[in-house]
């Protein structure tokens, strides 16, 4: 199996891909162009992205059947293109989520000690104890999360350790669960953005994220409220946050740009970024988080190598247009369903999924076979007549 990875990826995950008889060639900083040439050229199976895009050009410059995001964003992928060739899309959810947590506690402790402030003012030879000594502290504040998804879920661990109190929303947490984390529940951000000190955001980017974010979010904020984003630019309207910030005198930490260079290093002019504590889009960016995502990028390339199925894919259809299965117990024998599909073609219908379950012994099985249309009694007696293997037939309407 070829793999191209197209980005800095870490040598024990080289080493595993070597491991496994992958024929592996690293080429770091491919974009664009140089991407759609290098597929075209290596002829890959699997390409292996950290922040590189994978546009529809790239997806179609050979013969791809896997595209391993290093991470879990994967909105830097074309998945609806890739949807549309058959190619799988698997990312890496949670070996990241301590980096992450552990960076959007060193920006809130910033925002509240102002130690940016304070480092920039040593280095300039001034000492202003009189100005630095305002803080307001964390103990006993209201933390207040946008999303409780894995990373949430660490932000609400180390917020517990400073003693404050911990509200959220996010659309997977009811309020049985909150109750569990030991956390209050909110029904919508505005409600967590009027209650809260502080305000993390660990959203993922989705048609339904995005811009979610906005002026009446901003508008219920506290005044003097601190904000942190260390999730996906996207999320958030930048211009309301910069009105919030001038208006509402909101203390915003980022990790995360509207307008962020494609390379490692380059120009950047972003006036947000001369408003508010800024990093460089680095919050998986520890050893730990990156040895764990190589090892779980391996892990998906091995198991794709030797069984043909895709650890935490997330591009397969939720729902299919089926409206019935057709369930076929029968004989462990060659030909038997090769016979059943060559019926059902034979009257036009379409399948959308099938599975065949072997029991012990290898000698019988039971294949699910779901089809867009319900075959007719003609077509249902013609398979029970052709091969004496299929024990039994039966049809299963299927509900939305």
């Amino acid at each position: 199996m070829r793999v191209l990875i197209a980005d800095k990826f870490e040598q024990s995950g080289r080493d595993g891909l070597n491991a496994a008889a992958c024929e592996v060639s690293y080429q770091p900083g491919l974009k664009d162009d140089a991407l759609v040439q290098a597929v075209g050229q290596f002829q890959p199976d699997v390409l292996i992205v950290r922040s590189t895009s994978v546009a529809e050009p790239v997806l179609s410059a050979g013969a791809l059947k896997l595209v391993v995001r290093a991470g879990a964003g994967y909105n830097t992928i074309d998945v609806a293109a890739a949807s549309r060739r058959g190619i799988y899309v698997s990312n890496c959810p949670g070996k990241n989520s301590v980096a992450v947590a552990e960076l959007a506690w060193g920006l809130i402790l910033s925002l509240d000690r102002r130690i940016p402030d304070n480092v920039a003012s040593l280095r300039a030879g001034q000492w202003n104890k009189t100005e630095f000594s305002k803080a307001r502290g964390l103990y006993g504040r209201t933390l207040g999360l946008i999303g409780a998804g894995q990373i949430g879920r660490e932000v609400v661990a180390r917020g517990h350790a400073f003693g404050m109190n911990v509200i959220a929303w996010s659309r997977s947490l009811a309020a049985e669960s909150a109750e569990e984390l030991g956390i209050g529940w909110k029904t919508s951000p505005e409600d967590v953005a009027a209650a809260a000190d502080v305000v993390s955001v660990h959203l993922a980017l989705n048609a339904q994220t995005r811009g979610m974010l906005g002026k009446s979010f901003f508008d219920a904020m506290k005044k003097g409220a601190y904000f942190v984003n260390t999730a996906r630019a996207e999320v958030i309207d930048q211009e309301a946050l910069a009105r919030a910030i001038e208006e509402k005198e909101i203390r915003a930490a980022l990790d995360v740009y509207a307008n962020e260079p494609g390379g490692g290093s380059a120009a950047f002019s972003d006036p947000i970024a001369q408003r508010v504590y800024g990093t460089h889009h680095i919050g998986a960016s520890t050893d730990q988080a990156q040895e764990a995502i190589a090892a779980e990028t391996v892990r998906i390339v091995r198991t794709f190598k030797e069984t043909g199925k895709v650890p935490n894919v997330v591009n397969l259809a939720k729902s299919t247009p089926a409206t019935c299965s057709l369930i076929v117990r029968h004989l462990d024998r060659p030909g038997v369903l090769a016979g059943v599909l060559d019926a059902i073609s034979g009257a036009r219908i379409n399948v959308q999924e099938m599975e065949n379950i072997v029991f012990d012994g290898a000698q019988a099985a039971v294949a699910r076979i779901n089809l867009e249309t319900e075959p007719s009694v003609e077509v249902l007696e013609k398979i029970r007549a052709a091969n004496a293997n299929i024990l039994e037939l039966s049809l299963i309407h299927l509900t939305e």
